[in-house]
């Protein structure tokens, strides 16, 4: 247990370093020749202390992001193999018998460990944005809204928990398959909900106050053959200095929401833009076809996890102090598998989404006829939130769902109008 340990903490610290020497020492994140001088070059947009900001921000953000899984398995291996969850589960025992009570005091507990053991991540990305002028928010706000998403957390978590062991005690075999059948009308669900229920705890969400320039966003919409009936203003003024907008939810609960600060820091005309935006994945279906690329790579990952879970069942069972395929240990195992299939499994849904995303920037672009109110907008939203416009190869594969902002800012500047 000891050398499994040592190993494990080893391995992470070697990770670590190898990440910080590629992000803040070996990537190359400069201009290409190319575009140096364009409207995609960020010395021609940002000033030099923007330019160091950007750079700095950027570092910090990637390398914290590469930290934060690897940690997050390591957390898992640890409480398995140091006998943590092995006291979880004789706690959870105190009620008897009843087996739903148990798996419950387990995941409390399990939850509990975990918010504590992420905190410093969650914390140090707090204190960045705030540190480099993106985040507004208080410490106490910040910390309320982490405290609503640890419960949100719970509430999911003890849902996916009971069917977890329930199909595992029925069906020790195609346990894997029922889960994965049950996740498809929670998945729905919760991505019905998610816009009326879950995001008002963090925010208020309201009618868009500016009357005339709502007016124009549905007269596109109608355009686009979108039925809607109003574009929704969320106040984000108070937490941070960034600018988003989005489409979330599905079938009669789909939204398309603008923070304040868009509304604050950008044109009329750049603001049409981003709409035609979110409404590309609308009359594309975006949404859905996200669902379904999540539900299909779900599938594939449950079968796997399940064969992997056997393995090292099998094998170092002991080590990891599960009893049974059946223990409440087996939850924390089948987690930590499934975190690492999704982290390999990002390049995919990454990939998938920025081809999304560049769609949609056409689909706006054709719709607007105004690319200098684009590349104005990708400018904005890239000094508003200090991304870099060219970040190191490995950050884009992992981390980016959008194309790069000097992707979307050449894409716009060379586009033709037909």
């Amino acid at each position: 247990m000891g050398r499994a340990v040592k190993m494990a903490i080893g391995l992470y610290l070697a990770f670590a370093v190898t990440l910080y020497l590629y992000i803040f020492q070996w990537a190359d994140t400069g201009i290409p020749e190319a575009l140096k001088g364009t409207s995609a070059d960020s010395a021609t947009f940002m000033n030099k202390q923007q330019l160091i900001l950007s750079e700095e921000y950027s570092e910090i953000r990637n390398f914290l992001f590469f930290l934060e899984a690897p940690f997050d398995w390591l957390f898992y291996f640890l409480v398995l193999v140091l006998g943590l969850s092995k006291r979880m589960e004789n706690s959870a025992r105190i009620v008897g018998k009843i087996s739903v009570l148990r798996q419950a005091i387990y995941v409390f507990f399990l939850s509990l460990l975990s918010f504590i053991a992420m905190f410093p991540f969650n914390y140090a990305g707090h204190y960045f944005s705030e540190k480099y002028g993106i985040s507004t928010q208080s410490f106490s706000l910040w910390m309320k809204d982490e405290v609503i998403g640890f419960w949100i957390g719970l509430v999911i978590m003890l849902g996916i928990a009971f069917v977890f062991f329930y199909v595992r005690s029925k069906s020790p075999k195609r346990w894997w398959l029922y889960l994965w059948m049950a996740m498809i009308p929670f998945t729905l669900f919760f991505m019905f909900v998610k816009p009326t229920i879950i995001d008002p705890l963090y925010n208020d969400f309201y009618p868009l106050k500016d009357k005339e320039l709502e007016a124009k966003i549905l007269a596109m919409a109608e355009e686009a053959g979108i039925p809607a009936d109003h574009v929704f203003e969320v106040n984000m003024a108070e937490k941070t200095n960034a600018m988003n907008a989005y489409v979330t939810g599905i079938g009669a609960n789909s939204r398309i929401v603008l923070w304040d600060t868009t509304l604050n820091k950008l044109t009329d005309e750049e603001i049409l833009f981003i709409m035609a935006h979110e409404m590309a994945h609308y009359v594309e279906k975006h949404v859905y076809i996200g669902v379904g690329l999540y539900l299909v790579l779900a599938l594939f990952g449950f079968g796997l996890t399940a064969k992997i879970m056997n393995l090292i069942i099998r094998k170092w069972g002991k080590l990891l102090r599960i009893e049974s395929p059946n223990s409440l240990s087996g939850l924390l195992l089948f987690l930590c598998i499934l975190s690492v299939l999704t982290f390999v499994s990002d390049p995919i849904s990454n990939t998938v989404s920025r081809y999304q995303e560049s769609r949609a920037d056409r689909y706006a672009l054709e719709m607007t006829n105004n690319k200098e109110a684009a590349v104005k907008t990708f400018q904005e939203l890239s000094k508003s939130s200090l991304n870099q416009v060219n970040p190191p190869w490995l950050v884009k594969v992992f981390r980016y769902g959008h194309p790069t902002m000097i992707e979307r800012i050449s894409t716009a500047e060379n586009y033709e109008e037909k």
